[in-house]
Protein backbone atom coordinates (compact mmCIF):
# COMPACT_ATOMS: atom_id res chain seq x y z
CA UNK A 1 0.00 0.00 0.00
CA UNK A 2 1.73 3.51 -1.24
CA UNK A 3 1.49 5.94 2.17
CA UNK A 4 1.14 9.06 1.89
CA UNK A 5 4.18 10.24 2.10
CA UNK A 6 5.30 8.26 -0.76
CA UNK A 7 2.89 10.32 -3.05
CA UNK A 8 4.43 12.24 -5.94
CA UNK A 9 4.25 16.12 -5.17
CA UNK A 10 2.41 18.35 -6.54
CA UNK A 11 4.02 20.66 -8.99
CA UNK A 12 3.33 24.35 -7.17
CA UNK A 13 5.08 22.62 -4.01
CA UNK A 14 8.38 22.94 -5.77
CA UNK A 15 9.92 26.48 -5.89
CA UNK A 16 11.23 25.60 -9.22
CA UNK A 17 8.96 25.35 -10.71
CA UNK A 18 6.59 27.67 -9.31
CA UNK A 19 9.34 29.97 -10.34
CA UNK A 20 8.88 28.62 -14.30
CA UNK A 21 5.11 28.98 -14.10
CA UNK A 22 4.98 32.52 -13.13
CA UNK A 23 7.76 33.45 -15.53
CA UNK A 24 6.04 31.79 -18.66
CA UNK A 25 2.69 33.68 -17.70
CA UNK A 26 4.23 37.14 -17.11
CA UNK A 27 5.85 36.39 -20.56
CA UNK A 28 2.94 35.00 -22.40
CA UNK A 29 1.02 38.05 -21.00
CA UNK A 30 3.54 40.53 -22.35
CA UNK A 31 3.69 38.60 -25.74
CA UNK A 32 -0.03 38.63 -26.04
CA UNK A 33 -1.01 42.02 -25.19
CA UNK A 34 2.33 43.35 -27.90
CA UNK A 35 0.85 41.58 -30.63
CA UNK A 36 -2.04 43.13 -31.04
CA UNK A 37 -0.77 46.49 -30.33
CA UNK A 38 1.87 45.50 -32.92
CA UNK A 39 -0.72 44.63 -35.24
CA UNK A 40 -2.98 47.76 -34.60
CA UNK A 41 0.13 49.82 -34.92
CA UNK A 42 1.29 48.05 -38.37
CA UNK A 43 -1.89 48.53 -40.35
CA UNK A 44 -2.82 52.14 -39.15
CA UNK A 45 0.81 53.22 -40.07
CA UNK A 46 0.17 51.37 -43.45
CA UNK A 47 -3.15 52.99 -44.34
CA UNK A 48 -1.34 56.26 -44.32
CA UNK A 49 0.21 55.55 -47.26
CA UNK A 50 -1.45 52.48 -48.52
CA UNK A 51 -4.42 51.06 -50.13
CA UNK A 52 -6.25 48.09 -47.73
CA UNK A 53 -5.30 45.52 -49.76
CA UNK A 54 -1.19 46.32 -49.57
CA UNK A 55 -1.89 47.73 -45.82
CA UNK A 56 -2.86 44.07 -45.09
CA UNK A 57 0.20 42.85 -46.62
CA UNK A 58 1.87 44.35 -43.98
CA UNK A 59 0.17 42.46 -41.03
CA UNK A 60 1.25 39.07 -43.09
CA UNK A 61 5.29 40.71 -43.49
CA UNK A 62 4.90 40.93 -39.87
CA UNK A 63 4.03 37.43 -39.50
CA UNK A 64 6.26 36.53 -41.55
CA UNK A 65 9.61 38.13 -40.33
CA UNK A 66 8.83 36.64 -36.79
CA UNK A 67 8.87 33.22 -38.53
CA UNK A 68 11.62 33.58 -40.66
CA UNK A 69 14.02 33.20 -37.84
CA UNK A 70 12.58 30.86 -36.65
CA UNK A 71 12.62 28.38 -39.63
CA UNK A 72 16.56 29.41 -40.52
CA UNK A 73 17.29 28.72 -36.82
CA UNK A 74 15.99 25.98 -35.47
CA UNK A 75 17.90 23.07 -35.79
CA UNK A 76 20.88 25.75 -34.04
CA UNK A 77 18.33 26.43 -31.49
CA UNK A 78 17.62 23.05 -30.42
CA UNK A 79 21.26 22.46 -30.08
CA UNK A 80 21.81 25.47 -27.71
CA UNK A 81 18.78 24.16 -25.65
CA UNK A 82 20.56 20.51 -24.69
CA UNK A 83 24.39 22.41 -24.70
CA UNK A 84 23.86 25.16 -22.40
CA UNK A 85 22.41 25.87 -19.28
CA UNK A 86 18.70 26.30 -20.22
CA UNK A 87 17.73 28.86 -17.28
CA UNK A 88 20.61 31.18 -19.11
CA UNK A 89 18.79 30.72 -22.42
CA UNK A 90 15.47 31.44 -21.20
CA UNK A 91 16.91 34.72 -19.22
CA UNK A 92 18.45 35.78 -21.88
CA UNK A 93 15.72 35.36 -24.26
CA UNK A 94 12.94 37.20 -22.27
CA UNK A 95 16.01 39.85 -21.70
CA UNK A 96 15.85 40.49 -25.74
CA UNK A 97 12.13 40.69 -25.56
CA UNK A 98 12.12 42.93 -22.44
CA UNK A 99 14.52 45.00 -24.94
CA UNK A 100 12.00 45.38 -27.93
CA UNK A 101 9.00 46.30 -25.78
CA UNK A 102 11.01 49.14 -24.21
CA UNK A 103 12.10 50.33 -27.88
CA UNK A 104 8.80 50.46 -29.00
CA UNK A 105 7.42 51.97 -25.98
CA UNK A 106 9.95 54.87 -25.80
CA UNK A 107 9.26 55.26 -30.07
CA UNK A 108 5.59 55.16 -29.64
CA UNK A 109 5.80 57.49 -26.87
CA UNK A 110 7.96 60.14 -28.24
CA UNK A 111 5.40 59.29 -31.50
CA UNK A 112 8.23 58.45 -34.04
CA UNK A 113 7.26 54.76 -34.52
CA UNK A 114 7.96 54.19 -38.16
CA UNK A 115 7.02 50.39 -40.32
CA UNK A 116 10.92 49.73 -40.53
CA UNK A 117 10.86 49.92 -36.64
CA UNK A 118 8.12 47.07 -36.09
CA UNK A 119 9.83 45.01 -38.73
CA UNK A 120 13.20 45.27 -37.25
CA UNK A 121 11.72 44.31 -34.06
CA UNK A 122 9.83 41.61 -35.58
CA UNK A 123 12.84 39.83 -36.95
CA UNK A 124 14.60 40.46 -33.11
CA UNK A 125 11.30 38.77 -31.56
CA UNK A 126 11.18 36.20 -33.93
CA UNK A 127 14.87 35.08 -33.11
CA UNK A 128 13.92 35.34 -29.00
CA UNK A 129 11.45 33.09 -29.74
CA UNK A 130 13.30 30.79 -31.46
CA UNK A 131 15.42 29.91 -29.15
CA UNK A 132 13.22 30.45 -26.11
CA UNK A 133 10.43 27.96 -27.50
CA UNK A 134 12.65 24.95 -26.96
CA UNK A 135 14.57 26.02 -23.60
CA UNK A 136 11.19 26.40 -22.16
CA UNK A 137 10.07 23.28 -23.48
CA UNK A 138 12.98 21.43 -22.19
CA UNK A 139 13.30 23.35 -18.81
CA UNK A 140 9.95 22.07 -17.63
CA UNK A 141 11.21 18.31 -17.52
CA UNK A 142 14.09 19.28 -15.38
CA UNK A 143 12.34 21.06 -12.41
CA UNK A 144 9.94 17.79 -11.73
CA UNK A 145 9.60 14.40 -10.69
CA UNK A 146 8.78 12.39 -14.12
CA UNK A 147 5.37 10.93 -12.95
CA UNK A 148 4.52 14.09 -12.40
CA UNK A 149 5.22 16.38 -15.51
CA UNK A 150 2.17 15.39 -17.15
CA UNK A 151 0.40 17.51 -14.45
CA UNK A 152 3.25 19.96 -14.94
CA UNK A 153 2.44 20.62 -18.70
CA UNK A 154 -0.91 20.54 -17.92
CA UNK A 155 -0.58 23.62 -15.84
CA UNK A 156 2.16 25.29 -17.59
CA UNK A 157 -0.65 24.79 -20.62
CA UNK A 158 -3.35 26.67 -18.44
CA UNK A 159 -0.39 29.59 -17.90
CA UNK A 160 -0.23 29.95 -21.64
CA UNK A 161 -4.00 29.65 -21.87
CA UNK A 162 -4.16 32.50 -19.80
CA UNK A 163 -1.75 34.53 -20.95
CA UNK A 164 -3.22 33.99 -24.35
CA UNK A 165 -6.94 35.04 -23.44
CA UNK A 166 -5.68 38.06 -21.01
CA UNK A 167 -2.80 39.67 -22.48
CA UNK A 168 -4.64 41.29 -25.65
CA UNK A 169 -7.60 42.77 -23.56
CA UNK A 170 -4.99 44.03 -21.02
CA UNK A 171 -2.93 45.15 -24.29
CA UNK A 172 -5.76 46.66 -26.02
CA UNK A 173 -6.99 48.70 -22.93
CA UNK A 174 -3.76 49.89 -22.07
CA UNK A 175 -3.27 51.31 -25.94
CA UNK A 176 -6.69 53.11 -25.22
CA UNK A 177 -5.68 54.86 -22.42
CA UNK A 178 -2.19 56.01 -24.11
CA UNK A 179 -0.48 54.19 -27.05
CA UNK A 180 2.88 54.02 -25.39
CA UNK A 181 1.36 52.09 -22.33
CA UNK A 182 0.80 49.14 -23.80
CA UNK A 183 4.18 48.89 -24.09
CA UNK A 184 5.53 50.13 -20.96
CA UNK A 185 2.82 47.33 -19.36
CA UNK A 186 4.53 44.04 -21.38
CA UNK A 187 8.13 45.91 -20.42
CA UNK A 188 7.39 45.36 -16.85
CA UNK A 189 5.95 42.25 -16.82
CA UNK A 190 8.63 40.98 -19.20
CA UNK A 191 10.74 42.44 -15.96
CA UNK A 192 8.74 40.26 -13.73
CA UNK A 193 9.41 37.05 -15.82
CA UNK A 194 13.01 37.93 -15.77
CA UNK A 195 12.78 38.27 -11.89
CA UNK A 196 11.18 34.32 -11.72
CA UNK A 197 13.66 32.94 -13.82
CA UNK A 198 16.49 34.18 -12.12
CA UNK A 199 14.36 32.71 -8.80
CA UNK A 200 14.68 28.92 -10.51
CA UNK A 201 17.92 27.39 -8.87
CA UNK A 202 20.20 24.83 -9.97
CA UNK A 203 18.34 21.55 -11.61
CA UNK A 204 19.88 18.14 -12.64
CA UNK A 205 20.07 17.44 -16.18
CA UNK A 206 22.27 15.22 -18.36
CA UNK A 207 25.44 16.62 -19.79
CA UNK A 208 25.96 14.00 -21.94
CA UNK A 209 25.66 15.99 -25.22
CA UNK A 210 28.17 18.65 -24.19
CA UNK A 211 30.90 16.59 -25.63
CA UNK A 212 31.57 15.76 -29.62
CA UNK A 213 30.75 17.35 -32.80
CA UNK A 214 27.74 20.19 -32.65
CA UNK A 215 27.06 19.31 -36.18
CA UNK A 216 27.14 15.37 -35.51
CA UNK A 217 24.77 16.42 -32.26
CA UNK A 218 22.18 18.26 -34.31
CA UNK A 219 22.01 15.76 -37.17
CA UNK A 220 21.54 13.24 -34.27
CA UNK A 221 18.75 15.58 -32.58
CA UNK A 222 16.67 15.38 -35.90
CA UNK A 223 17.67 11.80 -36.75
CA UNK A 224 16.08 10.83 -33.63
CA UNK A 225 12.70 12.46 -34.17
CA UNK A 226 12.87 10.69 -37.76
CA UNK A 227 13.52 6.97 -35.77
CA UNK A 228 10.99 7.26 -32.96
CA UNK A 229 7.71 6.77 -34.63
CA UNK A 230 5.95 7.86 -31.67
CA UNK A 231 7.48 11.43 -31.67
CA UNK A 232 7.65 11.57 -35.14
CA UNK A 233 3.60 10.50 -35.39
CA UNK A 234 2.80 13.17 -33.04
CA UNK A 235 4.53 15.77 -34.53
CA UNK A 236 3.61 15.85 -37.71
CA UNK A 237 -0.14 15.01 -36.60
CA UNK A 238 -0.33 18.23 -35.13
CA UNK A 239 1.57 19.78 -38.22
CA UNK A 240 -1.09 18.71 -40.73
CA UNK A 241 -3.99 18.61 -38.23
CA UNK A 242 -3.82 22.48 -37.89
CA UNK A 243 -2.20 23.58 -41.10
CA UNK A 244 -5.65 22.16 -42.82
CA UNK A 245 -7.94 23.27 -39.97
CA UNK A 246 -6.92 26.83 -38.10
CA UNK A 247 -9.64 28.92 -38.58
CA UNK A 248 -8.61 31.82 -36.62
CA UNK A 249 -7.22 34.01 -40.19
CA UNK A 250 -10.94 33.87 -41.12
CA UNK A 251 -12.65 34.87 -38.01
CA UNK A 252 -12.92 38.76 -39.03
CA UNK A 253 -14.44 37.35 -42.56
CA UNK A 254 -16.86 35.29 -40.36
CA UNK A 255 -18.02 38.36 -37.86
CA UNK A 256 -17.73 40.59 -40.71
CA UNK A 257 -20.05 38.91 -43.34
CA UNK A 258 -21.51 35.69 -42.36
CA UNK A 259 -22.08 36.17 -38.57
CA UNK A 260 -22.22 39.87 -38.55
CA UNK A 261 -21.56 40.53 -35.48
CA UNK A 262 -18.88 43.43 -35.47
CA UNK A 263 -15.46 43.90 -33.86
CA UNK A 264 -17.32 42.92 -30.20
CA UNK A 265 -18.42 39.45 -31.65
CA UNK A 266 -15.08 38.99 -33.29
CA UNK A 267 -13.09 39.30 -29.92
CA UNK A 268 -15.71 36.50 -28.47
CA UNK A 269 -15.23 34.37 -31.47
CA UNK A 270 -11.13 34.84 -30.73
CA UNK A 271 -11.20 34.02 -27.22
CA UNK A 272 -13.78 31.12 -27.56
CA UNK A 273 -11.22 28.70 -28.60
CA UNK A 274 -8.68 29.68 -25.41
CA UNK A 275 -11.64 29.36 -23.04
CA UNK A 276 -12.16 25.56 -24.44
CA UNK A 277 -8.71 25.08 -24.27
CA UNK A 278 -7.68 26.18 -20.56
CA UNK A 279 -10.92 24.93 -19.31
CA UNK A 280 -9.51 21.35 -20.58
CA UNK A 281 -5.73 22.24 -19.07
CA UNK A 282 -7.68 23.14 -15.79
CA UNK A 283 -9.05 19.67 -15.63
CA UNK A 284 -5.83 17.43 -16.91
CA UNK A 285 -3.78 20.02 -13.88
CA UNK A 286 -6.46 18.79 -11.24
CA UNK A 287 -7.48 14.70 -12.84
CA UNK A 288 -3.94 13.99 -14.98
CA UNK A 289 -5.12 11.70 -17.52
CA UNK A 290 -3.56 8.43 -17.23
CA UNK A 291 -4.68 5.45 -19.76
CA UNK A 292 -5.27 4.63 -23.08
CA UNK A 293 -3.30 8.08 -23.98
CA UNK A 294 -2.58 7.22 -27.63
CA UNK A 295 -6.13 6.47 -29.14
CA UNK A 296 -7.43 9.59 -26.70
CA UNK A 297 -5.22 11.92 -28.83
CA UNK A 298 -6.52 10.39 -32.09
CA UNK A 299 -10.13 10.79 -31.11
CA UNK A 300 -9.41 14.65 -30.06
CA UNK A 301 -8.13 15.89 -33.14
CA UNK A 302 -11.02 13.97 -34.48
CA UNK A 303 -13.53 16.25 -32.46
CA UNK A 304 -10.89 18.66 -33.35
CA UNK A 305 -11.73 18.46 -37.25
CA UNK A 306 -15.44 17.72 -36.91
CA UNK A 307 -15.80 21.11 -34.35
CA UNK A 308 -13.79 23.04 -37.16
CA UNK A 309 -16.58 21.77 -39.89
CA UNK A 310 -19.55 22.58 -37.27
CA UNK A 311 -18.48 25.96 -37.22
CA UNK A 312 -17.78 26.69 -40.75
CA UNK A 313 -21.71 25.76 -41.75
CA UNK A 314 -22.58 27.35 -38.95
CA UNK A 315 -24.88 30.94 -39.18
CA UNK A 316 -25.83 31.43 -35.93
CA UNK A 317 -23.26 33.22 -33.02
CA UNK A 318 -23.99 30.70 -30.51
CA UNK A 319 -23.05 27.67 -32.29
CA UNK A 320 -20.21 29.34 -33.92
CA UNK A 321 -18.92 29.82 -30.34
CA UNK A 322 -19.69 26.47 -28.98
CA UNK A 323 -17.86 24.96 -31.87
CA UNK A 324 -14.59 27.24 -31.49
CA UNK A 325 -14.94 26.43 -27.72
CA UNK A 326 -15.07 22.47 -28.78
CA UNK A 327 -12.36 22.74 -31.20
CA UNK A 328 -9.76 24.53 -28.77
CA UNK A 329 -10.62 22.31 -26.05
CA UNK A 330 -9.65 19.08 -28.18
CA UNK A 331 -6.53 20.93 -29.61
CA UNK A 332 -6.11 21.31 -25.77
CA UNK A 333 -6.51 17.56 -25.22
CA UNK A 334 -4.38 17.11 -28.32
CA UNK A 335 -1.39 19.11 -26.91
CA UNK A 336 -1.49 18.02 -23.80
CA UNK A 337 -0.80 14.51 -24.59
CA UNK A 338 1.09 14.76 -27.49
CA UNK A 339 3.99 17.68 -24.96
CA UNK A 340 3.85 14.82 -22.48
CA UNK A 341 4.68 11.44 -25.13
CA UNK A 342 7.42 13.92 -26.54
CA UNK A 343 8.77 14.99 -23.04
CA UNK A 344 8.66 11.55 -21.82
CA UNK A 345 9.79 9.83 -24.88
CA UNK A 346 12.63 11.97 -25.59
CA UNK A 347 15.85 11.54 -23.40
CA UNK A 348 16.67 14.63 -21.58
CA UNK A 349 20.01 15.49 -24.11
CA UNK A 350 17.84 15.61 -27.08
CA UNK A 351 14.63 17.34 -25.58
CA UNK A 352 16.09 20.72 -26.76
CA UNK A 353 16.55 19.53 -30.20
CA UNK A 354 13.43 17.30 -30.13
CA UNK A 355 12.10 20.45 -28.80
CA UNK A 356 13.19 22.84 -31.62
CA UNK A 357 11.27 20.56 -34.34
CA UNK A 358 8.32 20.51 -32.47
CA UNK A 359 7.81 23.83 -31.88
CA UNK A 360 9.17 24.46 -36.06
CA UNK A 361 6.04 22.47 -36.64
CA UNK A 362 3.53 24.38 -34.65
CA UNK A 363 4.78 27.83 -36.03
CA UNK A 364 4.38 26.56 -39.20
CA UNK A 365 1.27 25.21 -38.95
CA UNK A 366 -0.59 28.75 -37.26
CA UNK A 367 1.85 30.99 -39.20
CA UNK A 368 1.51 29.41 -42.83
CA UNK A 369 -1.73 27.55 -41.50
CA UNK A 370 -3.35 30.88 -41.87
CA UNK A 371 -2.06 32.11 -45.56
CA UNK A 372 -3.16 28.18 -46.52
CA UNK A 373 -6.47 29.82 -45.15
CA UNK A 374 -6.01 32.97 -46.87
CA UNK A 375 -5.62 31.59 -50.30
CA UNK A 376 -8.22 29.14 -49.91
CA UNK A 377 -10.74 31.22 -48.99
CA UNK A 378 -10.04 32.98 -51.60
CA UNK A 379 -10.74 30.54 -54.57
CA UNK A 380 -13.26 28.55 -52.83
CA UNK A 381 -15.02 30.98 -49.84
CA UNK A 382 -14.23 31.36 -46.10
CA UNK A 383 -17.06 28.36 -46.01
CA UNK A 384 -15.54 26.08 -48.38
CA UNK A 385 -11.87 26.87 -46.80
CA UNK A 386 -13.10 25.87 -43.47
CA UNK A 387 -15.33 22.85 -44.54
CA UNK A 388 -11.73 21.63 -46.82
CA UNK A 389 -9.68 22.06 -43.41
CA UNK A 390 -11.45 20.51 -40.99
CA UNK A 391 -12.57 17.28 -43.39
CA UNK A 392 -8.77 17.55 -44.31
CA UNK A 393 -7.73 17.18 -40.92
CA UNK A 394 -10.42 14.59 -40.07
CA UNK A 395 -8.41 12.73 -43.26
CA UNK A 396 -5.03 13.08 -41.61
CA UNK A 397 -6.26 11.75 -38.42
CA UNK A 398 -7.87 8.69 -39.96
CA UNK A 399 -4.08 8.03 -42.21
CA UNK A 400 -1.84 8.82 -38.91
CA UNK A 401 -3.57 5.76 -37.30
CA UNK A 402 -2.33 3.79 -39.28
CA UNK A 403 0.83 5.40 -40.76
CA UNK A 404 1.76 5.33 -37.03
CA UNK A 405 0.69 2.48 -35.18
CA UNK A 406 2.88 3.70 -32.29
CA UNK A 407 0.40 6.32 -31.45
CA UNK A 408 -2.98 4.29 -31.35
CA UNK A 409 -0.74 1.43 -29.04
CA UNK A 410 0.36 4.04 -26.70
CA UNK A 411 -1.70 3.56 -23.18
CA UNK A 412 0.41 5.30 -20.62
CA UNK A 413 2.77 8.26 -20.96
CA UNK A 414 5.61 5.76 -19.40
CA UNK A 415 7.82 4.74 -22.43
CA UNK A 416 8.33 1.31 -23.39
CA UNK A 417 11.39 -0.49 -20.85
CA UNK A 418 13.22 -0.44 -24.45
CA UNK A 419 13.88 2.40 -24.84
CA UNK A 420 14.48 3.16 -21.22
CA UNK A 421 17.27 0.74 -21.28
CA UNK A 422 18.68 2.25 -24.93
CA UNK A 423 18.69 5.65 -22.85
CA UNK A 424 20.42 4.60 -20.01
CA UNK A 425 22.80 2.40 -22.02
CA UNK A 426 23.82 5.68 -24.02
CA UNK A 427 24.09 7.97 -20.92
CA UNK A 428 26.35 5.26 -19.22
CA UNK A 429 28.62 4.86 -22.22
CA UNK A 430 29.15 8.11 -22.17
Amino acid sequence: MTSAAHSPPHPFSIPNFRAYWAARLMMTLAQNGMIIVVGWQTYTIARATMSPSAAAAQLGLIGLLQFLPLFASTPITGWVADRFDRRWITRVTVTLQLACALTLAVVTYENTMTLPVLFSVAVALGVARAFAGPAFSALAPNLVPREVLPTAIALSSISWQMGTIVGPAIGGYAYAWTPSAAYFLATGLFALALVCLFLIGPVARSIAVRKGNPLRQIADGLAYVGQNKLVLGAITLDLFAVFLAGTSALLPIYAHDILKVGPTGLSALAAAPAVGAALVALIFSIRPLKTNVGPKMLVSVLVYGTATVVFGLSTAMPLSLIALAVAGAADMFSVYIRQSLIQLYTPDDKRGRVGAVSQLTISASNELGEAESGFLASALGPVGAVLVGGGGAIVVTILWTFLFPSIRRARTFDPPQALLDEAQQTETAR
